[in-house]
This record gives structure tokens, sequence and C-alpha cells, in this order.
């Protein structure tokens, strides 16, 4: 339990640093939508390590990976938001 509580702080500190390192007209805005972005970069960070065998099955991602995973996410998203699939509100 202790475990999916670090992950999830870190995730959006992560996705708070994502969206500052990135930004851009198609960021999603938000409390909700910054920790969601956050959250599945940590959560994307941790899989591919644990994938890789950089980081042990109780193990979750760090500050720094779970930052690179946001950044990921926010690409993916971005790019969703150009060709179209996902709607963009701010416009």
């Amino acid at each position: 339990m202790g475990g999916i509580i670090y992950i999830i702080v870190v995730g959006f500190v992560a996705g708070i640093i994502a969206r500052f390192l990135s930004p851009g007209p198609n960021n999603p805005s938000g409390f909700i939508l910054t920790t969601v972005l956050g959250i599945a970069g940590a959560f994307l960070a941790t899989w591919v390590g644990q994938a890789i065998g950089h980081y042990s099955p109780e193990q979750g991602a760090g500050f720094i990976t779970a930052t690179i995973g946001a950044l990921v996410v926010l690409f993916i998203w971005n790019r969703l938001v150009a060709s179209g699939v996902i709607r963009d509100y701010n416009r």
C-alpha cells in the first residue's frame, strides 16, 4: 500500500515538472489531469524499469525516471491531440 502512495505522490510532482518542461497549447490542464499525467508516467517508468530488470518487483520508479515517464506520456498526449484522436478543449 505504501508503494502505491509513493508512486502517486512522486507521479504528481513528476507531472507538474513534465508540464513545466514541455509547455505548449496541447498540454492537459487542471489539477486532476496533471496528477493523472504524472501517475501514468510513474507507472510507465516503473513497468519499463521492472521489465528491463532495473527495478525489483517490489520497487517503484525514482523521481527522475517518473519525470521522464511523464514526459513520454505528455508526448503521446500531444501526438494524439495533433492527430485529432483526442479533442483539445482549450481551442
